[in-house]
C-alpha cells in the first residue's frame, strides 16, 4: 500500500452538507469513497464531481451500510478514516493529519478526534458534549463497526494502541429543527431495538468495545449508562440526566440554544426513548417466539430487523 489515508462517508440526500465535507478532506485524503442509499438530490453528481467513487446500496441501518463500505471499497491506503456527510474537519487538523501518519509508530492502531458540536449554528461546549474523543483513524484491517442499531463504534484490534490528534472534526448540520426532531424519533425506535435485543436476545449483536483493552469514552459512556441509567426508574432518568447536564455540567453557559439543545437532546429524546421502550414491551406481552417479537416491532417501527 502505497498511498497513505482512504476516507469512508455515508450519505443520503446530503446536498447541503458534501461540498464542504469533502472539499475540507482533500488536503488530506488520497481517496473518498461514498456508500449512498439513492439519494434523490444532487449528492452524487456533487461526489463525483470532487473525484469521490460512489457505490450505492439499500439502507438498513448504519452499522450494515459502514461496515458493507469496509468489505467491498477498493481502499488500497495504510489508514482508514470515518467521517459524516454533515462533518468537516478544521485546518488545525488538516495540518495535524499527514505529519502524523507520515511518522507514527509501529504499535499505534488508531487516533482519536475530538469533535465540536454545533446545534443553530452555536457550538455547544458545556454539558457534557464538549470535549468528546472519537475513534476515527485506524489502520487498515485492524478495525471493523460495532454491529448495533444505534451508538456504534469503531472497535480495534485486541493489544493495539492508540493515540491522539490535537485538531477538531465539527459537527454541523444545517437542517432545520423539524428535521432534526424527525432524526432523533427515528434514533429513538433504533435504541429501542438494541434495549429490547439485550432483554430478549432477538438478533445477532455485539459490544465489540467492551471487550477492547484500550480505555475510551465511549465505552465508559456506555458502562454508566448500562449500569446506571437503565437501573433507574423508566421516565425519571431522563429528568435526572438533563439536570446532571444542565446544571451539575454547566450546561445552562450555552445560553438560549444550549438550553434547546440540552432540553431536546438531553431530557426530550432520552425520554421518547423510553416511552418506545414501555410502548413495545405493552407489544410484547404474552408473545413467547423470537420470531413473533421481531415480527411485532418490525410492524410498530418500519425496520426491517432480520
Amino acid at each position: 500500500m502505497t498511498n497513505i489515508l482512504s476516507v469512508l462517508i455515508l450519505t443520503h440526500n446530503e446536498g447541503k452538507h458534501i461540498r464542504r465535507c469533502i472539499e475540507s478532506l482533500l488536503p488530506v485524503v488520497d481517496n473518498v469513497f461514498i456508500v449512498d442509499s439513492y439519494s434523490t438530490d444532487n449528492t452524487v453528481e456533487i461526489c463525483e464531481s470532487l473525484g469521490a467513487i460512489v457505490y450505492q446500496r439499500t439502507w438498513q441501518n448504519y452499522a450494515d451500510q459502514f461496515q458493507w463500505g469496509l468489505d467491498h471499497c477498493p481502499i488500497n491506503t495504510q489508514w482508514i478514516m470515518r467521517m459524516d456527510a454533515d462533518e468537516y474537519i478544521e485546518t488545525d487538523l488538516i495540518q495535524e493529519i499527514p505529519k502524523v501518519l507520515a511518522n507514527v509508530e509501529n504499535h499505534v492502531a488508531g487516533f482519536y478526534i475530538r469533535r465540536k458540536y454545533f446545534f443553530l449554528g452555536k457550538w455547544i461546549k458545556w454539558g457534557a458534549v464538549y470535549p468528546l474523543d472519537l475513534l476515527r483513524i485506524w489502520r487498515h484491517g485492524k478495525g471493523r463497526i460495532e454491529n448495533r442499531w444505534m451508538d456504534e463504534h469503531i472497535s480495534l484490534d485486541e493489544n493495539t494502541a492508540t493515540d491522539r490528534l490535537h485538531g477538531h472534526i465539527v459537527d454541523d448540520n444545517l437542517n432545520n429543527t423539524r428535521w432534526w426532531t424527525d432524526k432523533h424519533n427515528k434514533y429513538a425506535d433504533r435504541e429501542m431495538l438494541d434495549i429490547l435485543n439485550r432483554k430478549y436476545q432477538l438478533f445477532t449483536t455485539d459490544e465489540a468495545i467492551k471487550n477492547n483493552a484500550e480505555s475510551s469514552q465511549a465505552k465508559i459512556k456506555r458502562m454508566i449508562k448500562e449500569s446506571l441509567y437503565n437501573r433507574l426508574p423508566i421516565f425519571v432518568r431522563p429528568l435526572l440526566y438533563f439536570l446532571y447536564r444542565y446544571f451539575l455540567r454547566l450546561g445552562f453557559l450555552d445560553g438560549k440554544k444550549g438550553f434547546a439543545f440540552h432540553f431536546f437532546q438531553g431530557y426530550w429524546y432520552r425520554s421518547l426513548v423510553d416511552l418506545r421502550v414501555y410502548e413495545a414491551e405493552k407489544i410484547l406481552e404474552g408473545v413467547e417466539s423470537s420470531e413473533d417479537r421481531i415480527s411485532k416491532l418490525e410492524d410498530l417501527t418500519g425496520l426491517k430487523i432480520r
